[in-house]
């Protein structure tokens, strides 16, 4: 599948790889990509937010449920959305909190958060794949077990780690972390949906740079710049 993954995270996960659960995971994608149905991310950026973030610079995790299923739109990284594609509606929420926390104001329709996984925001799905146009279509052969070890590796082996919990299920893992050791912040998801009931006025953007300073870790330049513009 053209998987491109940073080797810190095929050390730490390398006891994943081989389990017979993410074998079956592996055979199930490339069954489905054999019987002509078209899959998102495509295979080199399933793992791009382990690509993009090396293990040990993980600072902040924020959990997605799982990619866009719409074209163009998937790019391994929850939330995001490449170059030239119109931010959606949670991601254009998002992008008002963090105006009305900080002040800062994104590039009008650019939605690329590239740079803040390269800062150590670990942009993390729940699921990595999805089938085109079926929301949550893949949501129940194996992702779930990976990522749940992912976030439990994190917790262990991290410390002074914020997690970003959003909505129902993102809160769901919270049992998987060691709040002794790293800040949780919970809040509404940022879908037009339940943004209004608890995720405007989260400011969670500045209680992790907070966090992150006070713990002397560098915090996150949450400013994007259009690299193009």
């Amino acid at each position: 599948m053209d998987v491109q993954i940073h080797p810190s995270w095929k050390q730490v996960l390398k006891q994943e790889f081989t389990k017979p659960y993410f074998l079956q995971l592996v055979t199930f994608i490339k069954t489905e990509r054999a019987q002509g149905k078209t899959i998102f991310p495509p295979g080199s950026l399933i793992f791009n937010a382990f690509n993009s973030t090396p293990f040990k610079e993980v600072k902040v995790v924020i959990l997605g449920q799982d990619p866009y299923h719409g074209a163009g739109q998937a790019q391994g990284l929850s939330f995001s959305v490449p170059r030239g594609i119109p931010p959606p509606p949670s991601l254009g929420n998002i992008f008002k909190e963090l105006r009305s926390d900080l002040g800062i104001e994104m590039p009008p329709g650019y939605g690329d958060l590239t740079h803040w996984a390269e800062q150590g925001v670990f942009l993390l799905n729940a699921i990595l794949t999805v089938r085109a146009g079926e929301p949550a279509s893949h949501a129940k052969y194996g992702w779930a077990e990976f990522t749940d070890k992912v976030i439990e590796t994190i917790s262990a082996e991290t410390t002074n780690t914020v997690f970003m919990l959003w909505g129902k299920f993102a809160q769901e893992k919270q049992g998987l972390i060691d709040e002794n050791k790293h800040l949780v912040l919970k809040a509404a998801h940022p879908s037009p949906l339940a943004a209004n009931n608890g995720f405007f006025g989260c400011k969670h953007f500045s209680k992790a740079n907070q966090y992150l300073s006070k713990n002397k870790r560098m915090p996150i330049n949450w400013k994007i710049q259009d690299p193009l513009s």
